[in-house]
């Protein structure tokens, strides 16, 4: 306030300067100026003066009140930060709860977090894939119980699993969208039912030494960086498992090595634009990759086809290793022109 004060006192003694100084020049060095003609002028000049003053203040004024906003609006975000970081840390220790549906509300909670500060997201995609990972056993996937409670809690562990699955879904961003981020997914060792990733933009999927049952579906889906299902299996136990995977798009290596698919799968139209192995790999049941691409090297070693298999319209446009492929008798077996297998 003083140093406001001070601004004004010698604003105000400049503007009397210089309308004396103005007026007094009038009169001396033009000689037609009348005195309230020099007093005009001179009064003139002064209000510029104290106009270019009440500019500069004002200017100061309005960056003081955006230095001002930028410190509330820091503050604010600071404290949305920390409530944020609180909330994620009590959804996290509610993961622990010996209840069903606390565990169901504290994922629920990691999904709100995500989809209100999506720099979250990533952080939670991984939570829900670490609790996906957790070792599970049910009777659906051949487990074996003593006793009926423990058939009941791997019920209630299931339906919080399906859950984070679902949620999983919901966080991954659709495949037509170029701006969205491509959000990873490691579900190494996960036991996953009813997976559908239809129609999401994903980055790197790891999915190494998965067990997948029931119907599975990746169809349409964009695939931004490498897809690892080596070992997987899919359908083991009681429960079928079919997986679709038609009309998707790898844009890096693909890589199902030593993979068993025990159900129908198919992956129809789907583009592999990188490295694509198939190598040891089983087909059990009936297999279509009608009007397939593959742009990259493609390793079809020692892979066994044992049911209707259906490669027609295939295209391959980079070196293609075919050496030890197997097929079953009595099955409608359709490969590529030039290829050689061995009915088994």
């Amino acid at each position: 306030m003083g140093e406001r004060k001070i601004g004004l006192v010698a604003t105000i003694a400049i503007a009397v300067v210089v309308l004396l100084g103005v007026s007094a020049a009038l009169m001396v060095f033009d000689q037609r100026t009348t005195g309230a003609d020099a007093l005009r002028t001179g009064g003139l000049a002064a209000g510029s003066v104290v106009a270019l003053y009440a500019l500069w203040l004002n200017d100061r004024r309005r960056r003081t009140e955006e230095q001002r906003q930028e410190l509330e609006d820091r503050r604010v975000e600071l404290d949305r930060d920390r409530i944020a970081d609180e909330r994620f840390a009590r959804a996290i220790e509610l993961l622990g709860h010996e209840t069903d549906q606390v565990r169901v509300g504290a994922l629920h909670a990691l999904a709100g977090l995500a989809r209100n500060r999506p720099d979250y997201t990533q952080t939670v995609l991984d939570v829900l894939c670490s609790y996906l990972r957790r070792p599970f056993a049910h009777v659906r996937y051949g487990a074996e119980f003593e006793t009926r409670a423990e058939e009941d809690e791997a019920e209630r562990m299931l339906q919080v699993r399906l859950t984070a699955q679902r949620l999983v879904v919901e966080l991954l961003p659709r495949a037509g969208d170029a701006d969205a981020p491509a959000y990873d997914l490691d579900l190494t060792g996960a036991m996953l039912e009813y997976f559908d990733v239809a129609d999401r933009k994903i980055g790197t999927l790891t999915l190494r030494y998965g067990k997948l049952f029931s119907d599975n579906n990746f169809s349409r889906c964009e695939f931004h960086g490498p897809v690892w299902f080596t070992s997987a299996t899919i359908g083991p136990g009681r429960l079928y498992g079919r997986f679709r995977c038609d009309d998707a798009v790898f844009h890096q290596l693909a890589w199902f090595p030593g993979v068993e698919f025990n159900g129908r799968t198919s992956f129809r139209r789907t583009r592999f634009t990188g490295t694509t192995k198939f190598n040891e790999t089983r087909f059990s049941a009936t297999l279509s990759m009608a009007d397939a691409e593959f742009h990259a090297h493609t390793d079809f070693r020692e892979a066994h086809f044992g049911a209707d298999t259906d490669l027609s319209g295939t295209t391959f446009r980079g070196e293609v290793v075919t050496t030890g492929i197997t097929t079953s008798p009595d099955h409608d077996v359709t490969m590529p022109a030039g290829w050689t297998v061995t009915t088994r």
